[in-house]
């Protein structure tokens, strides 16, 4: 996809929408001036132009005169805006368990934005970067303090964040960003970063619950499936799901269900960098960390549904994937 044609959902891009009304801004006449249609009935999985939406966070800062105004926005999104991710995120095992997902998925929000996770020493770094080639500055603000919000939101009150880094030179008001992010916050870096500490992106969440976050994952799978035909990965892990509790899914099958050849599968995973078993294993080694950390299902169940006949067979699978058999992975405090 070329950069100039990245795309954002509605449900997100309507947030700005909330973001103008709270300002007092004329959101109809701004939305004209940038080129969206305000006739067309948009439904909130349709997608929009970002370079539309970027011409309407130009004019919203030429307005207000609010450099925190992507602060703004990010108060007022909600995990329903994310799509079926709001609610994936939010009932994940941990916040790294959330973020993963918001890198997995991340195209469903939008294409303009690259998220990417680097686990360090001792803390765990989000990256963001902007695909466009000049981004308006407070449009990555909102980005940056949307991520963070929504880990507020999942995590609790108490989260803290180690190091907040934008990529931009400081606006005159730097206070508000202090204030918001709970740090002080570093202008002028090469990259917009979130950085928290290791133990507080491993521990268990409260809200955690993997039924509803598999569920939410394929709702979300669901519409990238729609919207992003191109990515195969994606459609064959969906696929993979549907199938884990009738047995280990078949790979010739699951061709098959998407319309080509075995060879050809295999030939266009190889294009995308991957391969059949690569994500299955993936595909099972997240959903039984989930279910062991984040649910009372027995060991046994929990091997089952992930497409294991027998238990020794998932307790081998699962120390090769995390080091740990399932019982002490699920006994071993994070």
């Amino acid at each position: 996809m070329e950069k100039d044609q990245a795309t954002t959902i509605v449900s997100v891009a309507s947030v700005l929408g909330q973001l103008l009304d709270y300002y007092g801004l004329d959101k109809f006449a701004i939305a004209k001036q940038a080129g969206i249609d305000m006739d067309v009935a948009y439904q909130p999985n349709d997608r929009i132009s970002t370079s539309m939406l970027q011409k309407v966070w130009k004019i919203a800062l030429q307005q207000t005169q609010d450099e925190s105004i992507g602060l703004t926005y990010a108060a007022l999104i909600q995990p329903a805006s994310l799509c079926g991710l709001g609610l994936a995120w939010i009932t994940s095992d941990t916040l790294k368990d959330s973020i993963n997902r918001l890198i997995r998925f991340q195209s469903a929000v939008t294409t303009a934005t690259d998220f990417s996770l680097n686990e360090l020493n001792d803390c765990y770094q989000i990256v963001m970067r902007s695909k466009l080639k000049q981004p308006v500055t407070v449009s990555m603000d909102a980005a940056v303090a949307t991520l963070f919000h929504m880990c507020r939101i999942t995590f609790g009150p108490e989260l803290k964040v180690e190091r907040v880094v934008i990529a931009h030179e400081p606006p005159e008001n730097t206070e508000k960003f202090d204030d918001f992010f709970d740090v002080k916050v570093e202008f002028g870096g090469s990259e917009n970063q979130l950085i928290f500490a290791k133990n507080t992106f491993e521990r268990k969440l409260v809200s955690a619950n993997p039924d509803l976050a598999r569920m939410s994952d394929k709702t979300v799978i669901t519409y990238l499936k729609k919207f992003d035909k191109s990515n195969l990965s994606m459609q064959v892990r969906a696929r993979i799901i549907e199938e884990l509790n009738n047995g280990v899914p078949n790979q010739e099958k699951i061709a098959g269900s998407l319309n080509m050849s075995l060879r050809n599968l295999q030939r266009k995973l190889k294009d995308e960098k991957t391969n059949f078993k690569t994500i299955l294993d993936e595909t099972r080694s997240e959903l039984s960390k989930q279910y062991l950390r984040g649910s009372d299902r027995s060991i046994i169940e929990v091997g089952f549904l992930l497409g294991f006949s027998e238990p020794s067979n998932f307790a081998r699978a699962f120390r090769r994937w995390t080091g740990f058999s399932p019982h002490e992975y699920r006994e071993t405090p994070r």
